[in-house]
């Protein structure tokens, strides 16, 4: 869980967040709802996404751009904070690590189980309801979904829920369609 330079930040901020629990008790739902935050700005920012990989920023430029953001997005001063080390360490392109090993390690904390699901486009915010009913009506209590998207799949969804994989694309039952028919000849 969290390994690598993205579990450190990850670690470190769940542990400051744990430090200040006592006094500030929705301190980790403020860093997981930041932490989503910039989960979207990645995924839904192709400009940000490539300021994130790019390595020639100088620090100032990235502390910069990074405040702006964190004021747009209205996030905890103690993600700001983060963002600021993570500038100054030149690490931003470790970002997107960061974000998914806190989410595991979050997950996990909270005793929640990672249902990766597979669509050919982004769910809707009404389809992301009814999966999590049909999962939680299947037996998977107090699932959090990652979503992903692949375009190749044409249609339908794959869920891997730990060992299990449901593959419901429109791809696989083509593929068994052509096997059928090898079969059959």
């Amino acid at each position: 869980m969290g390994s690598g330079i993205g579990g450190r930040y990850a670690g470190a901020l769940i542990g400051l967040a744990d430090d200040r629990i006592a006094n500030n008790p929705g301190i980790l739902d403020r860093l997981a709802g930041d932490i989503a935050k910039l989960g979207a700005q990645l995924r839904g920012d192709e400009n940000f996404r490539r300021f994130v990989a790019d390595p020639r920023p100088r620090a100032a430029t990235q502390r910069k751009v990074l405040e702006d953001l964190a004021a747009r997005l209205s996030l905890d001063p103690l993600t700001v904070n983060m963002l600021r080390v993570i500038s100054a360490n030149r690490r931003l392109s470790a970002l997107p690590g960061i974000i998914a090993a806190f989410e595991e390690m979050l997950a996990a904390k909270r005793g929640q189980v990672a249902a990766e699901v597979i669509t050919a486009t982004p769910l809707s915010d009404a389809q992301r309801a009814a999966l999590t009913a049909s999962l939680i009506q299947a037996g998977h209590s107090n699932v959090r979904l990652v979503e992903k998207v692949d375009a190749g799949l044409l249609g339908g969804l794959v869920v891997k829920i730990g060992s299990r994989l449901y593959d419901n694309s429109v791809r696989a039952k083509l593929q068994r369609l052509t096997y059928a028919m090898k079969g059959a000849a």
